[in-house]
């Protein structure tokens, strides 16, 4: 939870000057019109345009200088993967975030490939879109905890030593520290951790200092101790 309230109080520091500029890409304009009056609410947000297709995404968010783009999968003439393939190639003009009623893996591993900043469903967004926006402002990746489960899963399912009973687990970690610091102890290296949860590596470092503060470990083989401890890991 102390990670998350320094998280946010990067974001309105960042912010104290320069509003957060969003673009809202969805083909249902209720949708639309219901994020609108949402983030609206925020002092530090402003909606700046929408689209209801693809087509054109570049171009607008270039013009009206959006910072953070909400885009869906699902979109007409060009879809929400192939927007973020044109951001590719050309440069993102913006920070993205997939906001999209799929959460297939092999979807969010793709368009996490290409770049885009967070990932949430529908369903969670509600709940977790301001927080999202907040946080890939301030540089961090964002992904709601189905994907974030998913993409974990994905990264460990091959691996025979890893408990998939719930561990009891210390309240001072983040559910993402729990993630690195179960993979660390699975001896991934900092490289393999950031592929495999699609965060950068200077991310991976960063959590990796925290738990180690947070924990007191003076090394790897006690990080590696904490998690068979907490049941992470399998002996």
């Amino acid at each position: 939870m102390l990670a998350y309230f320094f998280l946010n109080l990067n974001a309105v520091l960042y912010n104290m000057n320069e509003k957060i500029r969003i673009h809202l890409a969805d083909d249902h304009q209720v949708l639309i019109d219901g994020m609108k009056t949402l983030l609206n609410t925020v002092s530090n947000f402003e909606v700046v345009g929408f689209s209801l297709e693809g087509s054109t995404l570049y171009d607008e968010v270039k013009s009206n200088n959006t910072s953070i783009l909400i885009l869906d999968i699902s979109m007409p003439v060009k879809d929400g993967i192939e927007v973020v393939k044109e951001f590719a190639k050309k440069g993102f003009p913006c920070k993205v975030i997939i906001l999209s009623s799929y959460d297939d893996l092999k979807i969010i591993q793709e368009v996490m490939k290409l770049g885009v900043n967070g990932y949430l469903t529908k369903q969670c967004a509600g709940e977790n879109i301001v927080e999202a926006i907040n946080a890939v402002a301030s540089g961090e990746d964002y992904f709601c905890n189905v994907v974030r489960e998913k993409i974990f899963n994905s990264a460990t399912k091959n691996i025979p030593k890893l408990n998939k009973y719930k561990p009891t687990i210390n309240l001072l970690l983040t559910s993402r520290e729990i993630e690195i610091i179960t993979l660390i102890a699975l001896e991934y290296s900092g490289k393999e951790i950031s592929e495999q949860l699609f965060i950068s590596a200077n991310t991976v470092e960063t959590h990796r200092k925290n738990i180690m503060k947070k924990l007191k470990a003076k090394n790897t083989i006690s990080l590696v101790k904490f998690a068979l401890k907490n049941k992470l890991i399998k002996a």
